[in-house]
């Protein structure tokens, strides 16, 4: 298994693994079109972030997604994990685990001060997963979020 930076010619079997990840998590109002787009913007653009494949024979089994932040509260720039998906029939061998550990060495490298990540109150796997790596939850803290009206989505 190769772990790496994802290239432009990724895309579209990444847009695939998106697909799939979306249909897991059941995120809805997956546009193909949309989402590839900003793939293509992301790979492209690294002061937005960047994204880690897992590929094992020409053909991608997982994939992470980070993008950057600058925090004051934090002391500098920061990283959230958007998407981290193992195909099923990859799991078990320790895919997520070497994603996550590239993304966390590429970021420290880049000056990053923290990664963060947020998960489904309900998916006690990922817990689990994140808790033995040293990721915890922060007390007192909930996410909250709102679509910006008007927002030109790429």
């Amino acid at each position: 298994m190769n772990i790496r930076g994802a290239l432009p010619a990724d895309i579209p079997q990444l847009l695939a693994l998106v697909r799939r990840y979306w249909e897991f998590e059941r995120i809805e109002g997956f546009e193909a079109l949309r989402v590839e787009l900003t793939l293509t913007q992301l790979v492209a653009n690294p002061h937005l972030g960047a994204a880690w494949v897992a590929e094992e024979h020409g053909q991608l089994r997982g994939y992470l997604v980070a993008v950057l932040v600058l925090s004051l509260e934090h002391g500098g720039l920061m990283a959230e994990v958007d998407e981290l998906f193992v195909v099923p029939e990859a799991r078990g061998r320790g895919l997520g685990a070497q994603l996550l550990a590239a993304a966390e060495g590429a970021l420290a490298a880049r000056g990053c001060v923290r990664l963060q990540l947020e998960l489904g109150v309900a998916n006690e796997t990922a817990r689990a997963f994140y808790a033995r790596r040293g990721y915890l939850a922060r007390d007192g803290y909930g996410l909250f979020g709102k679509a910006l009206p008007g927002a030109r989505r790429t």
